[in-house]
């Protein structure tokens, strides 16, 4: 990839491949403990993840949530993207893809460079498994309506 523009546009879908891919990983198990293992509300919810939160007075707390992915969202693009009145959807170029600054990453790039690229290769591939898992259990749950 020479192409400045292109490099720019690899960069951008690495970090959202990444993003995504964490969210992921954390979504598919959550998806299959929530229905084993439901907690709150007495334990009282007896349904489809997909359909869960229509049961349960869940509903409520979106704007609370909304909030929490927002500022986690702000948090990251600080570090993450130029200026967007200069340039719009643009990655820093001293930035390592699916750094946060919260955990060491960027240190253990310049530190240990196998191992931090065998790592960063680990989490893309595991992360798109989660991708595929999500979506194959939502559709699932949306298809046959009956819990995992």
């Amino acid at each position: 990839m020479t192409n400045p523009a292109q490099l720019e546009k690899y960069s951008l879908y690495k970090e959202s491949e990444i993003k995504h891919g964490r969210v992921a990983m954390l979504a598919a198990p959550g998806f299959l403990i929530a229905e084993k293992f439901h907690p709150l509300f007495g334990g009282n919810v007896d349904a489809p993840s997909i359909l869960a939160f229509q049961q349960t007075p869940l509903q409520t707390i979106w704007p609370i949530v909304l909030l929490v992915i927002g500022a986690i969202e702000g948090y990251s693009s600080v570090s993450t993207y130029k200026d967007p009145s200069t340039a719009a959807w643009s990655i820093k170029e001293d930035h390592l893809a699916g750094d946060l600054g919260m955990f060491g990453g960027a240190k253990q790039a310049k530190s240990n460079p196998a191992g931090y690229k065998a790592l960063a290769t680990k989490e893309i591939n595991n992360g798109r498994l989660a991708m595929m898992a999500i979506a194959g259990m939502v559709v699932q749950e949306l298809v046959f309506h009956v819990k995992l």
